[in-house]
């Protein structure tokens, strides 16, 4: 796992360059779905971001070894990021219970080129396994980011138990300063040590509960 400097470095801000005022009408939006994998119809959707022409999307995909309900429990704790999440080291709910429309203020271990965030929970789907939340404020330098993140059951091989692929995709701004892969880079491996630490936790449950039953 990359250390919190290795990621500001990824992200640090360019030499400084003029500015340049473009008063040109903006260009709309393009819509994009940046997954690799097929996904099911009903969740596609999901993953299909407005990208604006300051904007960069990507995604990660991430195959656990453990049942779609052992990676769910920790995925929809919205209230609790930091389970999972290691560049988080805190998690305050500000307004809700859990459900559609809480907001959160996660505050960022040192050596990142953040402070905190405050987030929106968009979508919590527990019947499709779907998660989405939104960046609405805080001290960081990803501004209108919002996520993507769904579960997908997958057969183990012969007698062996069910696995589970999880798809997590994401759009937001460019920062000043930085180039559209500089950014996807930096997001990028954010998300893919997130969901690596998933998989440990996940896998980790799923043995726990198999000793016990």
């Amino acid at each position: 796992m990359p250390s919190p400097l290795q990621l500001h470095r990824i992200i640090a801000t360019a030499n400084p360059t003029t500015t340049v005022v473009n008063h040109q009408k903006q260009s709309q939006p393009t819509w994009k779905t940046p997954v690799p994998i097929q996904l099911p119809d009903n969740v596609f959707h999901h993953h299909t971001h407005a990208v604006g022409c300051d904007q960069c999307c990507s995604s990660v995909v991430q195959t656990i070894s453990a049942p779609i309900a052992a990676v769910w429990s920790v995925v929809r704790r919205f209230d609790n990021p930091q389970a999972y999440k290691h560049f988080l080291k805190s998690c305050h709910v500000i307004v809700g219970d859990g459900n559609v429309g809480t907001l959160r203020e996660v505050q960022v271990v040192s050596g990142l080129p953040a402070c905190s965030s405050t987030e929106r929970l968009e979508v919590l789907d527990d019947e499709r396994h779907v998660l989405s939340f939104s960046v609405v404020g805080g001290d960081h330098r990803l501004k209108n980011y919002k996520s993507v993140t769904t579960l997908h059951p997958t057969a183990g091989g012969g007698s062996g138990p069910s696995g589970t692929v999880v798809v997590e995709s994401y759009v937001v701004d460019v920062p000043p300063g930085n180039t559209k892969e500089e950014t996807c880079v930096f997001v990028d491996t954010i998300v893919r040590c997130n969901l690596q630490s998933l998989a440990q936790i996940a896998q980790n449950l799923a043995k726990t509960h198999t000793k016990s039953s």
